[in-house]
């Protein structure tokens, strides 16, 4: 494993190995803090992948249900993302420079998301999110943003907060204390950012009428996977739009996940209620870096050099995500799509619901489009409507319960949320849902075991 000189030799013969070396030369082993994975004590190494297929360091084949956490929503190695990918190395990788693709990739987004009449792209969610806020800060001239507790808009100093607060640190319900999701961040921060629970309109409501003249935009996720699935109650994001707009307030629509979930016009499309500013990232780039921030006109024309919010950088727009985003927007415009998609997410919940049912287990499943979060201890009658409702899940069974179907060959990130691709086949959902039943079986069994041996 050592070298003469001191440095780690790099032959791998397997996950071991890989994690001894990762960690003598990435902090913690990992190229992201979250890719330490607690179900297996380490990071999951992938070699490859194919279809809804994931291919570990020994080899050994995984249906995916994390699917990219979202982003490869076509599944793994695409030929017409493969193909996108080969066109842009065939035109010399044209890095720092504008193409007629730009044009063309933001001129098909402007026809589909409804909030997009004009486009900026960007690499990261944490960037875009951060540029999105400074836009409105910079149109509004004011410095406050309102987020939401339990939604995730990346690890940007404005707004690394409150994404999961240990309840015990989180302050009362209705007016939560500001919890920080990284070290590092300057205390004077916190005089910028103001945190809301999620489906509570009067708590927005009694804010806004005191402080308006200081908020400079309100930030959502329209959906929120990143705490559970949780939906907006019916009527929740109309009165978020009618009062955003009321106080002069910009509204924006984080959909880094939630867009192109549901179909091509991203959740707003779904919900019919039109942000001011979105974020769109993960499935726009069929598994390339690729994020975009879109919105209205006037707002989008304050960033240089038409106005004085800058926005740039080398890798912006890079022809290799770009062309493959067109390739991916052509797919998912093909007829029957969506609906072969989505029935398939609709036709494994179902049934999973059906096998946590008939086995007596408390599991709530909730779904939207290809996303679903599996809520273990949560009745699926009983309801979820903010982050405090779903962290009181049992955190326990579900590690269980993933480190099982790994063991079975399906691979769940150990995250919030999960979900299909268009890749994955009726064979495969089979298969899932065969491993489902066994894994509750063992579940079952080993809790009675335990219930009596105790009795």
């Amino acid at each position: 494993m050592q070298e003469d000189d001191g440095r780690v030799s790099r032959q791998v013969t397997g996950d071991d190995d890989a994690w001894a070396i990762a960690q003598a030369v990435l902090p913690g082993g990992v190229n992201a803090s979250a890719r330490l994975n607690s179900v297996i004590g380490k990071p999951f190494f992938a070699s490859s992948g194919k279809g809804g297929v994931i291919v570990d360091a020994l080899g050994r084949e995984y249906i995916d249900l994390s699917i990219s956490n979202g982003a490869s929503l076509l599944g793994y190695g695409h030929p017409s993302i493969c193909g996108a990918v080969e066109q842009a190395l065939r035109e010399g990788v044209l890095c720092a420079h504008e193409t007629l693709h730009q044009i063309s990739l933001a001129q098909r987004l402007t026809e589909l998301v409804p909030s997009a009449e004009m486009v900026r792209f960007c690499g990261t969610g944490t960037e875009t999110t951060w540029h999105a806020i400074r836009l409105a800060r910079a149109y509004t001239q004011r410095p406050i943003i309102i987020k939401f507790e339990g939604h995730f808009h990346g690890y940007n100093d404005y707004l690394a907060y409150s994404a999961w607060p240990p309840l015990d640190l989180a302050g009362s319900v209705d007016t939560p204390l500001l919890y920080p999701e990284t070290e590092g961040v300057p205390e004077a921060v916190r005089n910028y950012v103001i945190v809301l629970p999620f489906n509570n309109i009067h708590a927005l409501e009694a804010v806004l009428n005191q402080r308006h003249q200081d908020i400079a935009a309100v930030i959502l996720e329209p959906v929120n996977y990143n705490s559970g699935t949780i939906l907006p109650l019916p009527g929740y994001l109309e009165s978020v739009r009618e009062l955003t707009a009321k106080y002069g307030v910009l509204l924006i629509f984080d959909e880094i996940l939630s867009g192109f979930q549901t179909g091509s016009d991203c959740m707003q499309g779904y919900f019919h209620v039109t942000p001011d500013l979105t974020t769109l990232g993960k499935a726009l780039g069929a598994g390339m870096p690729l994020s975009a921030l879109v919105g209205k006109r006037e707002i989008m024309e304050k960033l240089a050099p038409l106005g004085k919010a800058m926005h740039s950088g080398t890798y912006i727009a890079h022809p290799t995500s770009i062309l493959a985003a067109i390739a991916f927007l052509t797919e998912i415009d093909r007829a029957g799509f969506y609906p072969a998609l989505l029935g398939q997410c609709s036709y494994l919940i179902e049934n999973v619901r059906s096998i946590f049912q008939k086995a007596g287990m408390t599991v709530k499943v909730p779904v939207l489009g290809a996303r679903f979060s599996l809520l273990f201890g949560i009745a699926e009658e009983q309801h979820v409507t903010n982050y405090r409702d779903a962290a009181l899940h049992d955190r326990r069974s579900v590690q269980q319960f993933y480190a099982m179907m790994l063991e079975e060959g399906i691979y769940f990130n150990p995250g919030w949320h999960h979900g299909i691709c268009s890749a994955h086949t009726t064979e495969q959902m089979e298969r899932v849902l065969e491993s489902v039943e066994r894994v509750v079986r063992r579940m079952t069994g080993e809790k009675s075991s335990l219930k009596d041996q105790v009795s």
